[in-house]
């Protein structure tokens, strides 16, 4: 997962995460005799453990990461609810 921060319109920042997946590989293995094909492989899994270069190849069809489509999932928008506005509470 991926931080990024915003700034808001009254000068705060808030961070804003990223959720990124890689689906389907899209290495051309008959680019070299001028064809196209690809080996169905349809979601990057890692080999190896987060932070080393086996995490970078994918156990299905040993492709490196780029390879594969990326996918960003933005966090929902965020509530800021920390002005209250008295219009909507309905007095008795």
């Amino acid at each position: 997962m991926r931080q990024q921060t915003k700034s808001q319109a009254n000068g705060s920042w808030r961070k804003k995460e990223r959720v990124v997946r890689y689906t389907e590989c899209r290495k051309n293995h008959a680019a070299r005799i001028g064809g196209y094909a690809v080996d169905g492989c349809r979601e990057f899994m890692a080999s190896g453990e987060e932070g080393t270069t086996a995490a970078l190849l994918c156990a299905a069809c040993s492709c490196h990461r780029n390879f594969h489509k990326r996918e960003v999932d933005e966090e929902p928008p965020v509530c800021d609810c920390s002005s209250t506005s008295t219009s909507s509470f309905s007095r008795r």
